[in-house]
């Protein structure tokens, strides 16, 4: 069944069908109706004039600065985790779609060793969880880079009384996006593989979640070919279960033996042991 839909439904046309679902207030003034009281699954920012949905790592945010335990945010959070692993990165964020055009663009490309990538873990544990415990205040949402292309860029065109308001903060953030956007024609979704928490969160459940990729060992060359298209850069044939794979099925496209394949249900059975050492 997921093949047969992966076949007939692009990614990019659900990131943009995903955008407008949750953004479809069309007004410079922030959205405060009913619907701000739910979020979407991946990042959205509170303040896009946009968005009639909050996001759930603005809202874990707020809920730890008021020193209540979020719950329902986690409860979320873990459901789609443990159903899809890290889907929501590969199929909705679209400030993730944002860092895949980019990088299209024909220049040197730089890649980078995977264990850097666990930074985003520093940025979770900080940035989204002590910061907010010893100040209050949701930090990560102050240097999130999506937040600053959905709502600081839009809020200051479109409100010129906020523009007295700005101050070194949104220059940082600004810098930010600037950083992200730009390292992303050289090197594959930079924020998703080192800052984001967001990610970080679902990649934990990548080893746990019924929807995975499975490798047949019978069938693998180990040609590489999934990993030139991973839009995170991910040797999927070696390590199908990383907190990096956002379950898009690009190598399941490009496998020229048609060793890889989506699979929901219980973790199969171990086939060999070369298979468990991947793991």
């Amino acid at each position: 069944m997921f093949g047969w839909l992966y076949k007939r439904i692009t990614r990019y046309s659900l990131y943009i069908a995903s955008f407008f679902a949750v953004n479809n207030h069309f007004s410079k003034n922030i959205y405060q109706g009913k619907l701000k009281g739910y979020f979407c699954p991946g990042l959205n920012c509170y303040a896009c004039p946009l968005a009639r949905f909050s996001c759930p790592l603005g809202s874990m945010q707020n809920f730890i600065g008021a020193r209540s335990l979020p719950v329902y945010v986690l409860g979320f959070m873990g459901f789609l985790g443990i159903m899809t692993g890290r889907l929501v990165c590969g199929w909705l964020c679209p400030f993730g779609f944002s860092q895949e055009i980019p990088y299209k663009i024909k220049t040197p490309k730089i890649r980078i060793h995977r264990k850097y990538t666990y930074s985003k873990y520093f940025f979770l544990l900080i940035f989204a969880l002590v910061l907010p415990v010893l100040t209050t205040e949701p930090w990560f949402c102050k240097i999130c880079p999506a937040g600053g292309v959905e709502a600081g860029i839009p809020m200051i065109i479109l409100d010129s009384s906020l523009r007295s308001l700005i101050g070194i903060l949104f220059f940082v953030k600004i810098a930010i996006v600037v950083a992200f956007i730009s390292s992303s024609i050289f090197i594959k979704r930079p924020f998703c593989r080192f800052m984001c928490p967001l990610g970080a969160i679902y990649g934990l459940f990548n080893k746990f979640t019924f929807f995975r990729i499975q490798v047949d060992d019978n069938k693998c060359i180990e040609c590489y070919a999934c990993q030139n298209v991973c839009p995170m850069d991910v040797e999927i044939f070696k390590y199908p279960e990383s907190v990096d794979c956002i379950r898009c099925g690009e190598c399941i496209k490009a496998c020229p033996t048609n060793a890889l394949s989506f699979k929901y249900g219980l973790k199969p059975t171990v086939k060999n042991p070369s298979q468990e050492n991947r793991s």
